[in-house]
């Protein structure tokens, strides 16, 4: 099993900077397996049991959150512009080197998903891996049948791009600018651009899905929590390299 500094553990479980953990390792405010610990080279696993001013750390070899990102910030880690997604984490999830899975642009709402786990993201974000995405859009003109033809055909972008075969649905047929989207690739601002291409425009955009991870319906714009064991499972399903 794999081990790893105690102030390497402390810093990526969010405590601290290296040099404040270290500080608390020296002061001895940190145990391993019932005994204090002052050295912060001292190497532990995951079966060691690590507890940080008596509070018992439940440490994982990789992190999963969902949140629902909000229309407001843009999906990316620093901006000296703009407001990020990083913003609306708190400080010790800041710390732990989370990082968003993929993009979601300024004004789409919806599901996005961060890690610390690379080898989870690269597969989510890689378009060799073909991960479908589901959304909800509301279109500013009735959807037709031909558009729905025209999704599953593939459509020609503004630059030239022919997209790949994407789903579209109408789930109430009373309500046909309110429509289901299902994507397999993810060009910037891909949804807007399809629709764009049929003369019509997204007033609204949010997602719902990616892979076999639902967004959880209680979650208010902006906020976000752990994954549970069981949508851990789910999110690992048909990626072998992390059975």
């Amino acid at each position: 099993m794999t081990k790893e500094r105690l102030d390497k553990v402390l810093g990526n479980y969010g405590l601290g900077s290296r040099s404040d953990v270290k500080k608390e390792i020296h002061q001895g405010h940190v145990k391993v397996n019932g005994s204090v610990i002052k050295d912060p080279g001292f190497k532990v696993s995951l079966s060691d049991e690590v507890v940080y001013y008596e509070e018992a750390l439940i440490r994982k070899e990789f992190y999963y959150f969902m949140m629902n990102k909000a229309p407001d910030c843009i999906t990316a880690t620093e901006d000296i512009r703009e407001k990020t997604v990083m913003d609306y984490l708190s400080e010790r999830h800041r710390n732990m080197n989370l990082f968003p899975v993929g993009r979601l642009d300024k004004e789409t709402e919806g599901l996005l998903l961060f890690t610390t786990d690379g080898t989870l993201a690269h597969y989510y974000t890689s378009p060799k891996h073909f991960v479908e995405k589901e959304y909800y859009a509301e279109i500013s003109a009735p959807v037709s049948d031909e558009d729905i033809h025209a999704f599953e055909n593939g459509i020609v972008l503004d630059d030239g791009y022919k997209t790949l075969p994407a789903r579209l649905a109408i789930p109430d047929p009373s309500e046909p600018h309110r429509v289901t989207v299902w994507l397999k690739e993810g060009k910037y601002r891909q949804i807007r651009r399809m629709f764009q291409s049929l003369g019509k425009e997204v007033v609204y955009l949010k997602r719902m899905k990616m892979g076999n991870l639902e967004l959880d319906p209680t979650l208010v714009l902006g906020e976000y929590r752990e994954l549970t064991s069981e949508e851990e499972s789910l999110l690992k399903q048909k990626i072998p390299i992390i059975q």
